[in-house]
């Protein structure tokens, strides 16, 4: 049975992007939600990130102008979290 799965980040993004990659191995939908701060720069941040996208996963930030990742309001990700089966922060 498939899950919907949000993944929170803030501190650990690298880990943040790695785990969800290899979360949809399982058949589950995995959406990322970078919250307060823009996506890191360093290689394995932007290497993890880059395979995400690469992958499909959905790519959701609260702060604007974080590159490609699609903006929401605060509300609107707390609107949007209650469809997922399992909320993961890091």
């Amino acid at each position: 049975m498939s899950r919907k799965i949000a993944i929170l980040v803030r501190e650990r993004q690298s880990e943040a992007f790695r785990i969800s990659a290899g979360l949809i191995m399982m058949d589950d939908s995995v959406d990322i939600f970078v919250l307060d701060r823009k996506v890191a720069g360093d290689p394995d941040t932007r290497r993890n990130y880059e395979l995400c996208k690469e992958m499909g996963l959905g790519l959701y930030t609260n702060a604007e102008g974080n590159g490609d990742l699609q903006y929401l309001s605060t509300e609107a990700l707390a609107d949007r979290l209650l469809e997922y089966d399992i909320i993961d922060p890091y």
